[in-house]
């Protein structure tokens, strides 16, 4: 285990600068609860305790971030929102105070994450000093995953609609793998059906 790892400053990046071309309208906005689920999820994130909190906004960004109103959340805006997550993901990481050890990327449309699941994973990565460490439930792998940042230079090379999938596979041997009995990591935000379902379990 990498020494001082279990007193790592932990940060999210919170990815919520899609067009959400699918659902035909800003997902990001979409209400749940009666909130913006942008604000939900960032919201559960700035719960956890973690030393910094950044959400990365590009489609509708003053729509989005007047959502986020209120949250100690640092908020950046990705012009090059349309050059897919990759762009957004290197948005967020630049953000990144001095200090951070690690870092959990969450998707913005994941509005059934909770505190207690996000800590798990920060928890897990404290007690093991794993490069990335990964939820899945019912043998299928979930978001959000957290990077130490040994990580971050390979995290920045990425391009286009990608985000951290391509370490996970390329990292394969050294993942530390999560299990847990919340279906939220599997669950996210692309298409009308997609919204109706997860307000059937959080709205």
């Amino acid at each position: 285990m990498e020494r001082g790892v279990e007193t790592a400053q932990v940060a999210a990046i919170v990815l919520a600068a899609g067009g959400s071309e699918r659902m035909g309208q800003p997902k990001q906005l979409l209400p749940i609860g009666g909130q913006p689920m942008v604000r939900l999820v960032t919201e559960a994130v700035a719960a956890t305790g973690l030393a910094q909190v950044v959400v990365v906004t590009g489609a509708d960004a003053e729509a989005v971030e007047a959502a986020l109103a209120g949250l100690p959340a640092d908020i950046v805006a990705n012009e090059s929102w349309a050059e897919g997550m990759s762009s957004s993901m290197r948005a967020g990481l630049r953000a990144l105070r001095p200090g951070i050890q690690a870092v959990l990327l969450v998707l913005g449309d994941q509005p059934a994450l909770t505190t207690d699941l996000l800590q798990l994973l920060v928890a897990r990565y404290r007690a093991t000093g794993a490069p990335i460490v990964a939820p899945f439930y019912h043998g299928q792998r979930g978001n959000p995953v957290l990077f130490d940042r040994v990580l971050f230079p390979e995290l920045l090379a990425v391009e286009g609609d990608r985000g951290g999938r391509l370490l996970i596979v390329r990292h394969e041997e050294q993942v530390e793998w999560v299990k847990v009995d919340d279906p939220a990591v599997i669950m996210d935000i692309d298409s009308p059906e997609d919204y109706e379902e997860i307000l059937g379990e959080v709205g």
